[in-house]
């Protein structure tokens, strides 16, 4: 068993809230310095300050270890660390890096402690602390949870300072000058005279120094690139149709393979025909894997077309083989025995309700996460190695998974980590790679690329769980006086956890994700999870638990509030007591709720937080001869500091839209234990006809640096459904909406 796994066992049975960093671990693992894995094999005459900064003759050359899938964090880590090194963009080239402890990743774990993201008391603080000092003793690598930019925003930044100042140090030295009256700009140390020596040839003598470590931030009124309108690196490229993602990368001597395999999800294959296969153009070998059987071939389409000719004999689903039982387990789980946790309870719930409370049921079906590029990759098994191309957000664990499928140890698995085309979540499993290095096994020394077919990447795509809320609430007075929501699904966080070997004991914060943490003040509020067992196996999706229990909380509270006969966006004012999120729904309401309301037309609002990001959306749609058009729509966000205006205003249009459009379109449906679903036509998000026009903003009034490519998901489908209902009195309390309305 790896390190990482060891650690990571262990490491969970630590009850955060009530271990300090330094007692569950030990103080020397959580201040021992990692080690630079730049320094190793260092060619002589290059220089390395840290693990993000490498400097030869011949270049600069900046490690982003988050992983790119579209959402540009490549160009954003790139951009702090050239802010502080006085670097321009272009200046140098981007390097995902190998998989490395040093790049644990600073945020990503003190998301799961169970607290309110406004909760800065002793308890939670200590369980931060706790799963902070976890993140570094296991070296957490990883991309997701929207904790990209608060894990870079001043590790990155140090880094460039470190590099800074040592080059400046190696100039002093070379020139035989004082450090303190040298400068830097533009990827160069000016010297007194004016004289420019560009890093590069600086490069030798800094490697002989040891790296300046107590180093001073610029202030943020003189940044040149943090905040302002920067293009991203990768635009050109991607403009050009130059860009090359994991699917178009290409090894010397490769093999094709296309996979034969169980579309009811972790089931057998008990027996395979591959006579007609191995006839057919191309085609070298067929040779048995998990669940199936692969085709390797000379090229993709004639593995993928052999692959069709396997005749297989396939198991059963270990789960509910059609999607009525699905439904069926889910509405059974509100049971005292299925109780994952009671996550609020505050005040006289029971006695608020009354008699005849206000009662809704609301469902979330489970949803494919169809990035454009289909999942691949690349694996060569060789000797005691096994390298690997490919994208993945968690390129440790993904030694550590596939390590023992060709008998290696972790640290010989040489990832070379690609830019994706969307993911979504879907980067954070690992069955490509399972596969291609099974594949690559049993033809040793032969890198094999493994593609899978739009089909079998829906097949075998582990969904967002479906999930259902139970709601009750009371209104007097023109006011909302009781919430009660309850909800189930399948937990995401031990689904995915089990399939790398570990268990993930406690409760999962992602059941009620969105809910739980509501940002409004109500005298009297209880908000429940169970969780449901024996279901098809799901993961992370795209904000996960909030892209389901927001919808139901500002579903809800929507009903209430026009129960009550108030303004759907002041109640939302009056209500909310997080002073940031309160300025959002103040700018919603300035920039959208005001404005004059054409004839024919509605608006709805909803807030969520996720990531600890509220969100705030506004959505104006009209009827359109029975058809409901979206005309316009505005996404505010609070993240703390903008870090790239260009970028954020992407993200946040660019959530919204995709939140909105498998809100209105999107389902996965069993039958027979196989997804229904297997194409976009099938699946289909937003298409361009139906995108209202966009308006957006971002403020930075919250108390801490946060990331957005998550938070503008959750808000959509509420905010939608709210507006549908303003405009027609029909309440949407199921997705996909067009179920019961059809779009333009």
């Amino acid at each position: 068993m790896g390190r990482l796994k060891t650690y990571t066992r262990r490491a969970f049975l630590i009850g955060a809230a009530a271990t300090a960093g330094g007692v569950a671990f030990g103080t020397y693992l959580v201040k021992k310095p990692l080690d630079n894995p730049l320094a190793e094999g260092l060619a002589e005459g290059t220089a390395t300050f840290n693990p993000w900064v490498k400097i030869s003759s011949e270049g600069i050359t900046l490690i982003a270890p988050h992983m790119d899938m579209g959402q540009g964090v490549a160009s954003m880590q790139a951009m702090l660390i050239a802010e502080e090194l006085d670097l321009d963009m272009g200046q140098f080239t981007i390097d995902f890096g190998q998989p490395s402890p040093a790049y644990y990743n600073t945020a990503l774990a003190s998301e799961g402690a169970p607290f309110l993201s406004s909760d800065t008391g002793l308890v939670a603080e200590t369980a931060r602390s706790a799963m902070w000092a976890f993140s570094k003793v296991i070296g957490l690598q990883g991309t997701g949870g929207s904790s990209s930019v608060p894990d870079s925003y001043t590790k990155l930044r140090v880094a460039g300072a470190v590099a800074r100042e040592t080059l400046k140090a190696a100039a002093a030295k070379q020139f035989g000058l004082a450090r303190d009256a040298l400068q830097t700009a533009a990827g160069a140390v000016i010297l007194p005279d004016g004289r420019a020596v560009p890093y590069t040839d600086l490069a030798a003598t800094a490697a002989t120094i040891d790296p300046v470590e107590n180093v001073t931030l610029r202030d943020p009124a003189e940044w040149r690139l943090i905040g302002k309108p920067v293009e991203r690196l990768d635009m050109p490229a991607k403009s050009t149709g130059t860009l090359a993602f994991g699917i178009d990368q290409k090894v010397e001597g490769m093999v094709y393979a296309a996979l034969a395999v169980n579309p009811r999800k972790g089931a057998a294959c008990t027996g395979f025909d591959a006579s007609e296969a191995e006839k057919m153009p191309g085609v070298l070998k067929v040779v048995p894997v998990t669940g199936g059987a692969a085709v390797i071939a000379t090229n993709t389409w004639y593995a993928m077309e052999a692959a069709k000719a396997v005749r297989c004999t396939f198991a059963e689903a270990a789960y509910p083989a059609d999607q009525a039982a699905h439904w069926a387990a889910v509405e059974a789980a509100f049971t005292p025995e299925t109780l994952d946790r009671e996550w609020r309870n505050e005040g006289d719930v029971d006695a608020a309700l009354g008699a005849t409370p206000i009662e809704a049921e609301y469902r979330a079906p489970y949803l494919a996460h169809q990035p454009l590029e289909p999942l691949n990759a690349i694996a060569r098994v060789e000797g005691q190695g096994v390298e690997i191309w490919g994208a993945s957000q968690m390129p440790r664990f993904l030694q550590e998974v596939v390590a023992p499928i060709a008998g290696v140890e972790p640290e010989q698995v040489v990832l070379h980590n690609q830019y994706a085309g969307g993911s979504f979540g879907h980067r954070l499993e690992f069955e490509n790679f399972r596969y291609a290095v099974e594949i690559a096994t049993q033809i040793p020394g032969t890198p094999v690329k493994l593609s899978f077919t739009r089909e079998d990447d829906f097949a075998q795509d582990f969904t967002r769980p479906l999930a259902m809320a139970r709601a009750k609430g009371a209104v007097a007075d023109g006011r909302i006086t009781a919430i009660d929501m309850a909800v189930a699904s399948p937990s995401v966080t031990r689904s995915q956890m089990s399939r790398i070997g570990l268990a993930a004991p406690g409760p999962d914060t992602q059941i009620v994700a969105g809910l739980w943490n509501l940002p409004y003040a109500l005298d009297n509020l209880r908000i429940r999870g169970h969780a449901v067992e024996g279901l098809a196996p799901v993961s992370s999706w795209r904000s996960v638990g909030a892209s389901f229990a927001g919808f139901f909380g500002e579903s809800f509270l929507d009903e209430l509030i026009h129960a009550a006969g108030l303004d759907p966006m002041q109640a939302r004012i009056d209500l909310c007591t997080l002073p940031h999120a309160r300025k959002i729904l103040e700018t919603l309401q300035e920039m959208a709720w005001t404005q004059p309301l054409p004839q024919g037309h509605a608006r709805g609002v909803a807030l969520v937080e996720s990531f600890g990001v509220p969100c705030g959306e506004v959505i104006e749609v009209s009827n359109q001869n029975g058809a409901i058009k979206l005309e316009r729509l505005w996404v505010v966000a609070d993240v703390g500091r903008v870090v790239d205006p260009v970028n954020i205003d992407n993200l946040l249009a660019g959530g919204a839209l995709f939140g909105l459009g498998h809100a209105m379109n999107c389902e996965i449906t069993y039958a027979d234990g196989a997804a229904e679903q297997s194409n976009f036509d099938s699946h289909a998000g937003m298409r361009f006809a139906q995108a209202p026009q966009v308006f957006t903003k971002a403020l930075e009034n919250g108390p801490a640096i946060r990331g957005i490519g998550e938070p503008p998901v959750p808000p959509a489908a509420p905010a939608l459904a709210n507006a549908i209902f303003a405009l027609t009195g029909q309440r949407l309390r199921e997705m996909p909406f067009n179920k019961a309305v059809d779009f333009v």
